[in-house]
């Protein structure tokens, strides 16, 4: 079962809003087992609407749109669908209700004419009442097609997809299953890995696809399946998994659902270890990263961000003559860092990071793009050095990760 999805908004096309709700509803209809074959952003124009449904006749049995059913004048989807299907509109007395109550319960302003007018619905439409806003969704069958109109506000167009789309899709058609398994790596590059993979690749089972999805320090390896039994797509997943494992063991970290700050988040509780930052270049992002995780406080102690050459000596004590005998972007330097982090906090690890993040060297005499992660524990304490590249917020993105992923490997 193949699906499009619409997406209406001139902010979407001009960069002022992230379309979100395409992402969402793409892993939704994945769920269920339907596949999206196009995802199409257009403006509120009656003439795009017109020709993206049109141009949708011959792809898919599913078309999703989202947007374009609010109360002002720019908002032309249900007048336009209307047109489409040779329809007129109709007061809903219930969602006129509906209307009236949310104003009456939840709205300082008082309810105007063009608000009850989002009571009028194409008479041939299924309405899908919008239990947290005022613009309903819409239902349309067309010549074995059928045709989803949702409002654009996130929260609202999701509510009624888990609430009343998907259970209505399920309901309508016989659909497979598709299953998707992600997992993550770090530390080696994708042209890499695949080297490791080519005979596990060529033996993959029959209906299962394997891509290589590239990020900043990070390949994640995404299977993905389909079949009309769901168990047994499984097993064969799994089974394919259970032979990937072992050659990636060096750099795999879970799967897509355990980020590598979850990954360090669970094995610090589970050890009930403690850690301890101090961050330069990478400006707080380690620390936001763990801190986001519900329960960080169980062993994260605490982080301090010494972003400028002074505030190292001023608040960790790194001796100004060190600085100045190996330059803050050193080896040197990022143990001391960590080894002040370590006793200040009172923690069993802790990270530190100095680096260059560009454009220009700043106070470092070291080469755009260095960096130099350090680990000390109560045994020991080593950095090493890495060189990220010129651009800033790859280097930024890959000295958090970096660290992450040194700090689980040498976690004992």
């Amino acid at each position: 079962m193949l699906a499009e999805l619409i997406s209406i908004g001139d902010e979407l096309l001009i960069g002022q809003v992230v379309n979100t709700n395409a992402v969402f509803l793409s892993k939704a209809l994945n769920s269920i087992g339907v596949e999206v074959v196009q995802i199409t952003c257009i403006s509120d124009q009656k003439e795009a609407i017109v020709e993206a449904l049109d141009a949708s006749k011959n792809k898919a049995q599913i078309i999703l749109m989202t947007g374009g059913l609010g109360p002002t004048k720019d908002d032309i989807t249900k007048h336009t669908l209307c047109d489409y299907f040779n329809d007129t509109l109709v007061e809903n007395t219930e969602i006129r209700a509906h209307i009236e109550h949310i104003f009456a319960s939840y709205v300082t302003t008082p309810i105007n004419q063009e608000n009850r007018k989002q009571a009028l619905l194409p008479s041939k439409a299924r309405v899908l009442k919008n239990e947290h806003g005022t613009a309903s969704g819409m239902w349309f069958e067309k010549e074995n097609q059928v045709i989803i109109a949702l409002p654009g506000v996130p929260f609202e167009m999701k509510a009624l997809v888990n609430d009343q789309v998907l259970p209505a899709l399920k309901k309508k058609f016989t659909l497979p299953h598709i299953k998707h398994i992600t997992l993550q790596t770090y530390g080696l590059g994708e042209s890499a890995i695949a080297e490791r993979l080519i005979d596990w690749e060529n033996a993959l089972p029959q209906g299962v696809k394997f891509a290589y999805l590239p990020n900043f320090g990070k390949v994640r390896l995404r299977l993905s399946g389909k079949d009309t039994n769901g168990s047994e797509l499984t097993e064969r997943m799994e089974a394919a998994i259970d032979k990937l494992i072992p050659l990636i063991k060096d750099i795999y970290t879970g799967r897509e659902e355990d980020a590598i700050e979850q990954t360090v988040h669970r094995k610090f509780i589970q050890k009930k270890a403690t850690l301890s930052l101090a961050e330069s270049c990478t400006g707080g992002k380690i620390t936001s990263l763990l801190t986001s995780l519900p329960g960080a406080s169980s062993y994260f102690k605490g982080g301090v961000v010494v972003y400028h050459t002074q505030s190292k000596t001023d608040l960790l004590g790194i001796p100004k003559a060190l600085i100045d005998e190996h330059s803050v972007v050193s080896a040197p330097v990022a143990e001391a860092m960590a080894k002040q982090a370590r006793a200040r906090y009172h923690s069993d690890y802790a990270i530190a990071t100095t680096g260059n993040a560009g454009p220009t060297k700043g106070d470092a005499d070291a080469e755009v793009g260095t960096v130099w992660i350090a680990i000390a524990s109560k045994t020991k304490v080593f950095s090493e050095k890495f060189v990220f590249g010129n651009h800033r917020e790859r280097v930024v993105h890959k000295a958090v990760h970096k660290a992450l992923e040194l700090v689980l490997y040498h976690l004992e």
